[in-house]
């Protein structure tokens, strides 16, 4: 019915007699829009829940947040899969990563650090390092990964949601509350659940719109496509993460906003290489060496896990985020990103 809605704006503007460019740009601006109030209906809604049901917001960011910004990886990844393109995924499964926890969560740690919740944020990290260190070991041990492997995935992605609610419901502590949102009225559990499915919805087409869009008018400006691949698209895909980030600091729920992207790299190796693993197993991409040795193997996976490590482990241990992790993260995401652009 979207679709439908949606293809019949396309003819009614080209009815218009305007240009695909002209055409380009009307949804490039809707994608924005619908990224942004998206966003602030999605976090509305994780909000509302975490409060009705006195669960810590951090965990509602690693779980219900999380799935919700990685859809468009998924259904991405997904897609490329079933055209035989799946090795696409295992780069944006490492690059997405990356990008979240040194681009996205670094911006929201040196602006505004904040303290952090270290008993909400244990499983979490800790599901996401041993979902990791699985995922490098089969990368650098056999090459390739097999559909048995995309299967364990998913199994873990199951086994993630089954302990997180069952913790949940061991440990239904109230998350601290200002006096003032105590005396507030819950709002209806069905609002909450309308805005976090309009809102997953709205960011899902917003970034697509974005992504579609932005490739049409850069390349009718003559820029080339390898520049295009390297930011509209690598942005397009971010995208819901970064607008969920900045929209839970803006509302002064920095840690949903940590749990969204600390959840959202678990599940970018699980969920989103686990479906594409299991549609169409492949062998790790070699376009590049590194004194001859595979350049992921050796750069793109040590730096993974070290800027979730430089992220997460201060904070488990001071239950508090700093400002000088955010700035070393935006220097190494720069440091990575030019590498990838020069070497």
């Amino acid at each position: 019915m979207i679709s439908a809605l949606f293809t019949g704006v396309y003819e009614a503007l080209y009815g218009l007699g305007l240009s695909e460019i002209a055409v380009s740009v009307i949804f490039f601006l809707i994608g924005f829009v619908l990224l942004i109030k998206g966003g602030d209906w999605f976090v509305d809604g994780s909000v509302g829940l975490a409060h009705r049901f006195h669960l810590p917001e951090l965990l509602i960011g690693a779980t219900i947040v999380s799935i919700g910004t990685t859809l468009p990886e998924v259904m991405v990844s997904s897609q490329a899969a079933a055209s035989g393109n799946a090795g696409i995924s295992y780069g944006n499964a490492i690059g997405s990563i990356i990008c979240n926890t040194s681009l996205i969560a670094a911006l929201t740690i040196a602006i505004k650090p904040s303290a952090v919740n270290k008993k909400s944020l244990v499983f979490p990290v800790a599901a996401f390092f041993i979902a990791a260190i699985l995922y490098s070991g089969f990368a650098i041990t056999t090459g390739r990964f097999s559909r048995w492997n995309g299967i364990f995935f998913l199994l873990l992605f199951v086994a993630y949601m089954v302990i997180t609610v069952i913790q949940m419901k061991k440990n239904p502590e109230a998350v601290e509350v200002e006096p003032e949102e105590e005396e507030k009225k819950p709002s209806p559990l069905w609002k909450d659940l309308l805005l976090l499915i309009v809102g997953a919805v709205s960011i899902a087409i917003g970034a697509n719109f974005l992504v579609d869009h932005g490739t049409v008018i850069a390349t009718s400006l003559g820029v080339p496509e390898s520049v295009v691949g390297l930011t509209m698209v690598a942005l397009g895909t971010s995208l819901p993460e970064l607008i969920t980030a900045v929209t839970s600091l803006i509302k002064g729920h920095s840690s949903l906003s940590l749990g969204n992207i600390i959840g959202a790299n678990f599940f970018n190796i699980v969920l989103v290489s686990g479906a594409a693993i299991t549609i169409s197993p492949f062998s790790i991409p070699a376009e590049r060496t590194l004194f001859g040795v595979n350049s992921s193997l050796v750069v793109d996976i040590p730096v993974m896990l070290a800027v979730m490590a430089i992220m997460c482990l201060p904070a488990l241990k001071k239950g508090k985020l700093s400002r000088w992790q955010g700035v070393t993260l935006l220097l190494i995401y720069v440091a990575f990103t030019a590498y990838q652009f020069f070497s």
